[in-house]
């Protein structure tokens, strides 16, 4: 068995030796029994060739898994974790990078500790320079330690990026934690139902991870499919926390993740997106949060956390759409003007 293994997703991202500043990163780590799991997504640029390079140059640490069909993240993911053998699983996303220490002080910690997931902050970058001034906390003093009722709500409604967590395999494999498939921002339903299983979180205080700014990544994508991605993602968490009976445990933490992630930032996100606005589309929302959770404007988290003027807004749209949507396009252009 392996000290960890490290999955990467790999998608057309060989141009600006993006791939390249990735692999570069893990192949320096200085955990010894390591293994990298590239998993191509059926890559039609040269992402595949730099994965059998990087292989060729270090074939004791880089395991390759081709997929003949393009499946999305979560489906890559899923594939590496049937071929995992580490002790720990990480996740990396295949345009970022990380400093070679980066898995080592992880695992020591949790391994210190008595942890079962491990997490630290990350850095926004724009280019590959170790810059941690944009710095992202991604867990908190509240939530760590060994889990109690109060640390789990708090994990749930902030779980945090998976990309930096290391996870024990017997978590993943004793309670059949996997990705939904062929969406994106998969994460946003994985990230909660896996925290509920979460036994003992420890956070390191050094920032080890760098998520480069890219123009084509996955969350600048503005059409409307994307969009509806996140919502199929929520709507997926909600189906897993039944069935994991996630929900009838933690039904408020449930309930505002699923408002916050799939109906507020969604509607918001899309209303200030360049694409084309569909009124349909507007409805959708609503109608969808309506279905799940009527009483949502309700919930302790979305008073507390959901700023004053978002509340208003979505108090408007529950009277009228239309009325709604003229409101925010008016507001957006008057401020767009006075900016101008």
């Amino acid at each position: 068995m392996k000290k960890i293994s490290v999955i990467v997703p790999v998608y057309n991202v060989a141009a600006d030796d993006k791939l390249k500043h990735c692999l570069e990163s893990l192949v320096a780590q200085t955990v010894e029994d390591m293994e990298i799991i590239l998993v191509d997504d059926a890559s039609t640029d040269d992402s595949l060739q730099v994965c059998r390079d990087f292989e060729k140059a270090y074939p004791d640490k880089i395991r390759i898994i081709a997929l003949s069909e393009n499946k999305r993240q979560g489906h890559a993911r899923n594939v590496g974790l049937k071929e995992a053998t580490g002790e720990w699983v990480g996740f990396i996303d295949s345009d970022d990078f990380v400093e070679n220490d980066y898995f080592e002080d992880l695992i020591t910690l949790g391994e210190k500790k008595g942890a079962d997931v491990v997490s630290s902050d990350y850095a926004r970058v724009n280019g590959y320079v170790f810059d941690k001034s944009d710095r992202i906390v991604n867990n908190t003093a509240d939530q760590t330690g060994p889990m109690d009722k109060e640390k789990l709500k708090k994990l749930l409604i902030r779980p945090g990026s998976m990309v930096t967590k290391i996870y024990k395999k017997t978590l993943i494999e004793e309670n059949k934690l996997d990705f939904p498939e062929d969406i994106l921002y998969e994460d946003n339903c994985a990230g909660v139902i896996w925290s509920y299983y979460t036994g003992h979180l420890e956070h390191s205080e050094k920032c080890g991870y760098f998520y480069v700014q890219h123009p084509t990544s996955t969350v600048h994508m503005v059409t409307e499919k994307s969009f509806e991605d996140r919502v199929k993602s929520g709507r997926r968490m909600v189906e897993e926390a039944k069935a994991k009976h996630v929900l009838d445990d933690y039904f408020s933490e449930v309930e505002f993740r699923y408002t916050e992630v799939a109906y507020v930032n969604t509607l918001f996100s899309y209303m200030a997106s360049p694409c084309k606005k569909s009124l349909a589309f507007i409805k959708r929302l609503r109608l969808e949060v309506n279905e799940f959770f009527p009483a949502f404007m309700d919930n302790e988290y979305y008073k507390e956390l959901i700023g004053c003027e978002e509340r208003k807004l979505i108090a408007l749209q529950k009277k009228s759409d239309l009325l709604f949507y003229l409101y925010y396009t008016l507001k957006k252009f008057y401020r767009n003007l006075r900016k101008g």
